[in-house]
C-alpha cells in the first residue's frame, strides 16, 4: 500500500503506456491469427484500434499537463523522462492510426469514418496553432511574417507522387496528388513544405515532382476521383494476376507490386508498424517469383529451345565436322564475384534470422529476363551487419555460398543489367510464422549509354529500399534523417548507409569455351560449369546424333537427361555429383582425360552411382530451404552414402540391396520426352 501512496503522477503514467502498448501488441496479433478479411472481422479490429488510439491521446495529455511540483518526492531528470514518455507515446500513436488505416482499405464505410476523423484531427490541430500564435508576442509575429514573404517569393510548387505518413513530430504527413509549397529546400533531401491548409512540416524531396498544372491548389473532389480511378486499376490489375491469359509472363513483377496493395494486411506490414523492421524493408519480390512454378528456376533454362516455329532447336545446334554441338556466343557472357554486404539493418529481437542471402537474375528495370540465383551469405556474430561470401572451408565449399557467378544472356536490350535483391528468410518467436524479407536491391547496368560494356572492376551499389519498381525510397530512412548539413557528416551517413559489393571479372579462354556450350540465357554457380556443359553435350548427341531421325519423336530411356534438371533445386546433391566426379578425375589416365567421348560415358557412370540413386531414395529427406536441421541431416546422409560407395565401388549394392526401401518406380525416373520439357522461342529485346 505504500508504494501506491509514493508512486507519483509521472510514474503512474508510464504503467498506464506500459499497459496500452501491451494491449497494442495483442491486437497486432489478433489481427494475424484472425482472418482479418472478414468484414465483421476487421470492423472489431478496427473499432478497438481506435479506442485503443483515444486512451493513447488521453494519457498523452494528461503528461503533457503534467509539473514537477505535483510529484510526492523528488524526481531526477523529470524533464527528460517526460520527454522520452512523451515520445514514446507519439509512436504508440502513429502505430495505432497506421494499422487503422491498413484495416480500412478496402472498406468503403470505415474509409468514409477514418476520413472524417482525420479532417476533424486536423481541424483541432489548426485551432491549437493559431492559439499558439495568439500568445506569441507582437515582435515575434512580425519577424514570422517577414520570413513567410521572403519564403513565398522563392517557393515553388510540387506535386506529390505517392502517400507518405510523419514518422516523426516535425514530419508533413500528405497523400498522392497534393500540391505543395516548398518552403526551404535542404541539403540533406527533407525540405520544408507547406499544404493547402498552411499547415508546414518536413517531407522527403523523392516523393516531389515539380509542379506545372498552375499555382492553385487541386480540387478535392478532384483528387478523391483520382484517386477512386486509382482504386479501380489496382483492382483490375488484381483479377489479371489471376487470369495468366490476360498478362504475359514478364509482367509478373508489376503483378507483385499490385498485389502487394491488397485489401489484407500481411506480416511485413505488421512487422514494420510494430517497429520490428526498418521502413524500406519489403516481401522478398524474388523470391515469391520462385515460389510461382518453373518459369524463374534453373531447371528450366537447362532444356533445348525450339525455334518459334517449333521444328528445330535454337540454342542446340550441332556442329558435324566436330562430332558436337555448337558453341554459342552470347552479348552477355561474364562473370562476377559477390564480395559483401555492409552496414545491413537488423531487425528486431522478436525476429529470428534462419538464412541471410542474394538472390540475382538479369533485369531490363521492368521484367526478370531468365532464372533467378541464390548465394547464401555467411557472417559473423560480432560484426552482424556485414556479409561476406565464399568463406575458407576444407574440401569441396557447398555450392549455395559460392560467390563466383556466371551470367548469359542473348537479350538486345539496351537496359539490361543485373538486379541483386539482399534478403533474409526470418521465424517469427511469437507466432512460428516463417517468411521472406528483402533489406535492400541494387541494379548494375551492363552496358552504358553507346552500348559499350562496363569495365570489369569492383563496384560498390548502394542499396535502395523498397521493391524493384519502387524509386526513392532508403531502407532505413532514419540514417538520412540524423545527417548534418557537414561535408564531413554527409560522408559519414553515406558510408552508413547499406551497399553490396561486386566484382566483374573479365573471363579467360577456358571459361569462355565452356561458358560457350551452356544456354544463351542462364545465371548459375561457377563451380557448376563442368556438370552443365556435360548435360548440355549429352544432351545434345541424343537429340542430334542418336535419335534415327529428326522426326523421330518417341520418349527417351535415359535417367540422366530425365533427372538432372532437379539437382539445380537441390544443391546438396549436386554438391555430391561434383564430389563423386572430382574423384573419378584423379583415377584416369591423361590419355582419358582427352577423350571427349570416354568423359562423357565416365560422367553418366558417376552420375547413376551418385546423384541418380539420392534423388529416388527414401532415406533422405526432403529439402526445405533455411531448416539448420534438415540441412545437416541431409549432408550427413549424403557423406555416410558416398563413403559406402567408395568402400562398395559404386551404387549397385544400394539399389539391388533387400534391406533399403526404394520410391515406387515410376517411368518418368528414366523417360526423356524432350517435347513436353523444350521452351518455345520467344523473341528477345
Amino acid at each position: 500500500m505504500s508504494a501506491k501512496k509514493n508512486r507519483g503522477p509521472l510514474q503512474n503514467t508510464v504503467r498506464v503506456t506500459d499497459d496500452l502498448k501491451r494491449q497494442f501488441e495483442d491486437l497486432l496479433r489478433e489481427t494475424l491469427e484472425k482472418d482479418a478479411s472478414k468484414p465483421v472481422i476487421r470492423k472489431e479490429f478496427y473499432q478497438r484500434s481506435l479506442h485503443l488510439k483515444s486512451l493513447v491521446d488521453k494519457n498523452r495529455e494528461t503528461l503533457q499537463n503534467l509539473k514537477k511540483a505535483d510529484e510526492p518526492a523528488p524526481v531526477g531528470n523529470y524533464d527528460q523522462r517526460k520527454e522520452d514518455e512523451d515520445r514514446r507515446l507519439t509512436q504508440l500513436s502513429q502505430q495505432l492510426k497506421n494499422l487503422s488505416r491498413t484495416l480500412i482499405q478496402g472498406d468503403g464505410d470505415l474509409k468514409e469514418a477514418s476520413e472524417d476523423e482525420e479532417e476533424s484531427e486536423e481541424e483541432e490541430e489548426e485551432e491549437e496553432e493559431e492559439e499558439d500564435q495568439d500568445n506569441d508576442e507582437d515582435d515575434e509575429e512580425e519577424e514570422e511574417d517577414e520570413e513567410e514573404e521572403e519564403l513565398d517569393f522563392t517557393a515553388k510548387e510540387f506535386i506529390t507522387l505517392g502517400d507518405f505518413q510523419a514518422q516523426q513530430k516535425e514530419d508533413l504527413t500528405f497523400k498522392k496528388g497534393e500540391v505543395l509549397q516548398i518552403l526551404d529546400k535542404k541539403p540533406d533531401g527533407w525540405w520544408v513544405a507547406q499544404n493547402s491548409k498552411g499547415v508546414r512540416g518536413l517531407v522527403p524531396k523523392t516523393y516531389l515532382q515539380v509542379y506545372s498544372g498552375g499555382s492553385h491548389s487541386p480540387n478535392p473532389n478532384e483528387v478523391e476521383s483520382e484517386e477512386e480511378e486509382e482504386d479501380d486499376e489496382e483492382e483490375e490489375a488484381a483479377e489479371e494476376a489471376t487470369d495468366n491469359t490476360k498478362r504475359p509472363e514478364a509482367d509478373a513483377i508489376s503483378l507483385l507490386s499490385a498485389s502487394k496493395r491488397l485489401q489484407e494486411m500481411n506480416a511485413t506490414d505488421a512487422l514494420t508498424t510494430m517497429g520490428t523492421i526498418p521502413a524500406g524493408f519489403r516481401s522478398s519480390t524474388l523470391a515469391q517469383l520462385l515460389e510461382e512454378g518453373d518459369q524463374y528456376k534453373s531447371s528450366r533454362y537447362l532444356q533445348p529451345e525450339l525455334t518459334t516455329s517449333q521444328l528445330a532447336f535454337k540454342d542446340l545446334l550441332w556442329d558435324s565436322e566436330r562430332g558436337g554441338i555448337q558453341p554459342l556466343p552470347t552479348r552477355v557472357s561474364l562473370v562476377l564475384t559477390l564480395w559483401s554486404c555492409k552496414m545491413i539493418p537488423l531487425p528486431g529481437a522478436s525476429i529470428q534470422i534462419l538464412s541471410r542471402h542474394v538472390r540475382l537474375c538479369l533485369f531490363d528495370g521492368i521484367r526478370v529476363l531468365g532464372n533467378i540465383h541464390t548465394v547464401r551469405a555467411t557472417w559473423l556474430p560480432k560484426n552482424s551487419k556485414t556479409w561476406t561470401f565464399s568463406p575458407r572451408v576444407t574440401g569441396i565449399l557447398p555450392s549455395i555460398l559460392d560467390g563466383d557467378c556466371f551470367v548469359r544472356s542473348a537479350s538486345q536490350s539496351p537496359e539490361i543489367g543485373i538486379l541483386f535483391e539482399v534478403g533474409v528468410t526470418y521465424l517469427r518467436s511469437s507466432t512460428g510464422e516463417r517468411g521472406e524479407l528483402s533489406c535492400g536491391w541494387a541494379f548494375l547496368k551492363l552496358f552504358d549509354v553507346n552500348g559499350i560494356p562496363i569495365p570489369s572492376r569492383t563496384y560498390e551499389l548502394t542499396l535502395n529500399g523498397g521493391t524493384p519498381h519502387e524509386q526513392g525510397v532508403e531502407v532505413d530512412p532514419s540514417i538520412s534523417r540524423r545527417a548534418n548539413s557537414g561535408v564531413f557528416n554527409q560522408m559519414l551517413i553515406h558510408r552508413r548507409q547499406p551497399r553490396l559489393l561486386v566484382k566483374l571479372r573479365s573471363v579467360n579462354r577456358r571459361n569462355r569455351e565452356m561458358l560457350s556450350f551452356l544456354p544463351e540465357t542462364l545465371v548459375g554457380s561457377m563451380c557448376h560449369i563442368p556438370l552443365l556443359v556435360f548435360y548440355r553435350q549429352i544432351l545434345g548427341d541424343v537429340l542430334h546424333k542418336e535419335r534415327a531421325n529428326m522426326q523421330n519423336m518417341d520418349l527417351i530411356c535415359s535417367p540422366l537427361l530425365a533427372t538432372f534438371p532437379r539437382l539445380t533445386e537441390q544443391p546438396d546433391i549436386m554438391d555430391a555429383l561434383r564430389s563423386g566426379w572430382a574423384e573419378k578425375q584423379t583415377s584416369l589416365r591423361r590419355s582419358e582425360k582427352r577423350d571427349p567421348e570416354f568423359l562423357k560415358n565416365a560422367f553418366i557412370q558417376v552420375y547413376h552411382d551418385t546423384a541418380y540413386p539420392l534423388l529416388q531414395s527414401t532415406f533422405l529427406q526432403g529439402p526445405r530451404w533455411a531448416d539448420d536441421e534438415t540441412e545437416i541431416a541431409r549432408w550427413k546422409t549424403i557423406a555416410d552414402f558416398l563413403r559406402q560407395n567408395r568402400e562398395k565401388d559404386g551404387a549397385l549394392h544400394y539399389l539391388l540391396s533387400p534391406d533399403i526401401l526404394h520410391k515406387p518406380f515410376d517411368m518418368s525416373e528414366i523417360t526423356y520426352d524432350f517435347l513436353d520439357a523444350a521452351r518455345t522461342s520467344v523473341p528477345t529485346v
